[in-house]
């Protein structure tokens, strides 16, 4: 499966998290998936609650439209992201490379 799947509007990402890191950012492809790296630490769903933060505002969507559907205890996610309004530039170089 690729990191990155675009389906009736929706995305679909596979992720690699890296927590505790010094800012937020896209870092690259890692395999087949894209890593992430968030300030929150990997604690009582601090780093899932801010991933989903994050991600909302990078997406210009709620956080409603943002669900881990994977992995929601490890660093491997497979998060969809319903009706993005926006996507980052970066993304979309991956999608239509």
């Amino acid at each position: 499966m690729a990191a990155l799947i675009e389906q009736q509007g929706d995305l679909l990402l596979k992720l690699y998290i890296q927590p505790k890191a010094s800012r937020d950012q896209w870092v690259g492809l890692h395999g087949d998936e894209i890593k992430v790296a968030i300030t929150a630490p990997p604690i009582d769903g601090k780093a899932n609650a801010h991933l989903t933060k994050w991600l909302s505002k990078a997406f210009k969507v709620p956080k409603s439209a943002i669900t881990i559907t994977k992995g929601s205890l490890g660093r491997h996610k497979q998060v969809e992201v319903i009706a993005p309004k926006q996507i980052p530039t970066v993304i979309a170089q991956w999608l239509h490379p």
